[in-house]
């Protein structure tokens, strides 16, 4: 959705823009075209992902700044105002197709999803080996909204026992017998995304950086999300609502008393998605939803 995230950040306006999911480079070749006042702060915590954008952004010199770590740390040491910020949740498709990193559910792909390998942190295997049934049913029901997601957990429990889980065929066996055979490959993008959610704990860095981004906006600054997962978007929906809002008195008050001023203002009332042609070239982009937020001049 390079189209419609242009069309709210303007990046022909110049300034600076962060890139808080830099992926493949894609968003932030088109913020650098749109003029050429513009620069980036292309942020990423995989590592392979920033180098490799990186190398096809190298023509762009100075104008693009690369930062290694996820977007919450990253945001908290911008320091100049942001003409815009973005952020593409979720994972890129060059993650998706590295059956070495475990984002998909291809037989045989290893149990890891971590977007920072070389962080030493816990692998997907790691939790479903050692997490308690309470633990793991928590994660599957918030964060892959699975209403069985304590029978899939006492499953998981029950085989750990015998041999421990490293590949996704190991959870896909665990998830046929707990929720039944043929199970769709939307259930199972569920379950398995809920799991790299966990891993990389990516509900708390989705909290902790909309406020500190928004912080950072110049006035007049948009904020631009693209959301894979309900959660995800009720999250930025919230927050976009709640800093558009002004007086919070009762209405039978005949002054205000609260003072409260919106920050900013709703560009979005109701998520876009994605057009049909988008969605047919790009099948990941049929979940995507777009919320836009400009903070007040």
């Amino acid at each position: 959705m390079v189209k419609e995230v242009m069309e709210y950040l303007r990046p022909e306006r110049g300034g600076l823009y962060f890139d808080g999911t830099l992926g493949g480079g894609g968003h932030a070749a088109s913020i650098l075209t749109a003029n050429p006042e513009s620069r980036v702060v292309g942020v990423d915590r995989d590592r392979e992902a920033l180098e490799e954008s990186g190398r096809r952004l190298s023509g762009w010199g100075d104008r693009l700044e690369l930062v290694h770590d996820d977007f919450a740390h990253a945001a908290e040491r911008v320091t100049e105002p942001l003409a815009g910020a973005l952020l593409d949740l979720g994972v890129s498709s060059h993650q998706i197709d590295a059956d070495a990193r475990g984002f998909s559910f291809r037989p045989g792909s290893a149990l890891d999803m971590r977007m920072s390998p070389e962080s030493g942190s816990p692998t997907a295997a790691d939790l479903l080996n050692t997490l308690g049934e309470r633990e793991l049913a928590d994660v599957f029901y918030r964060y892959g909204e699975e209403r069985r997601s304590r029978r899939l957990a006492a499953e998981i429990v029950k085989r750990r026992r015998t041999e421990p889980f490293r590949t996704s065929d190991d959870l896909v066996a665990a998830m046929t017998t707990a929720l039944g055979g043929n199970l769709s490959a939307r259930t199972k993008a569920r379950i398995f995304q809920a799991l790299r959610i966990a891993v990389n704990d990516e509900a708390l860095q989705l909290t902790r950086a909309l406020p500190l981004l928004r912080d950072r906006l110049a006035e007049g600054g948009v904020f631009v999300v693209l959301s894979y997962h309900s959660l995800e978007d009720r999250e930025v929906k919230e927050r976009f609502r709640e800093w558009s809002r002004g007086c919070v008195c009762p209405p039978d008050l005949p002054v205000c008393a609260c003072g409260r001023t919106p920050l900013g203002e709703e560009l979005t009332r109701k998520p876009r998605v994605a057009t049909e042609s988008e969605s047919e070239s790009n099948p990941r982009a049929r979940s995507a939803k777009l919320r836009a937020w400009r903070k007040a001049a």
